[in-house]
């Protein structure tokens, strides 16, 4: 890699949303209006998601990119257009993968789930009331994070029934990592899903969810209220 931060912008078939994806870091993405506007966004959210690449081992990697680079435009969905998220696959998304680019990409996926479970461990249970996600508490946000991988799993499917123990969630992320793994010894994809693109949604997902909580998180706001 140099010292750019290379990008793919996903444009939405009817011109109202873009996201930036950044293809060499699962789960870092981030949609609005315009191209330009994308590529802000994303830009303020690169402090944000250097935690992640420092539980990954890689900060010295991640630091490096000093700029943005497009290398990509490619159709999105009319779901891109409605959430400003990223539902389409890239060509990016469609090339193969050695077992090394794969093990880096299953790294950079699992210290997404070790940032959101730190997340989830020191927000308040109460979030901030707003327009996003109907006004959910931390226990929701949780829930329904987990709640998509377990039907994304190309691993051991599991029965839903709310927040699992945690030997259970481990059980899962590992059985979710072995089933990946299978995939691209078989050389196949996840469904539809190519692995590449199965890898950085499930991160998109996991870090969009930490970082709603950590952004409603009254933590800050009990504590002041009780050294008032």
């Amino acid at each position: 890699m140099n010292n750019a931060l290379r990008i793919q912008l996903e444009l939405g078939p009817k011109g109202k949303r873009v996201v930036a994806v950044a293809p060499d870091w699962p789960g870092l993405s981030r949609g609005a209006k315009t191209e330009e506007a994308a590529l802000e966004r994303l830009h303020t959210y690169l402090p944000r998601y250097a935690t992640v690449a420092t539980l990954a081992g890689m900060e010295p990697e991640f630091n490096q990119a000093a700029s943005l680079e497009v290398i990509e435009r490619y159709q999105g969905t009319g779901s891109t257009d409605f959430w400003g998220i990223s539902f389409a696959h890239s060509s990016f998304d469609r090339e193969p993968m050695s077992s090394a680019e794969l093990e880096r990409e299953l790294t950079l996926m699992r210290a997404c789930w070790n940032f959101f479970d730190d997340v989830r461990a020191r927000v308040s249970p109460e979030m901030q009331k707003g327009p996003r996600g109907g006004g959910r508490d931390r226990d929701h946000i949780v829930a329904h994070t987990i709640a998509n991988e377990y039907q994304w799993s190309p691993g051991a499917r599991r029965t839903w029934a709310g927040i699992p123990a945690e030997e259970e969630l481990r059980a899962h992320r590992d059985d979710y990592v072995a089933g990946i793994h299978t995939l691209h010894t078989q050389g196949k994809t996840a469904g539809k899903w190519p692995l590449r693109y199965l890898i950085r949604h499930t991160a998109f997902h996991t870090l969009d969810h930490a970082w709603e909580m950590e952004d409603k998180d009254l933590t800050p706001k009990l504590t002041l209220a009780a050294d008032a």
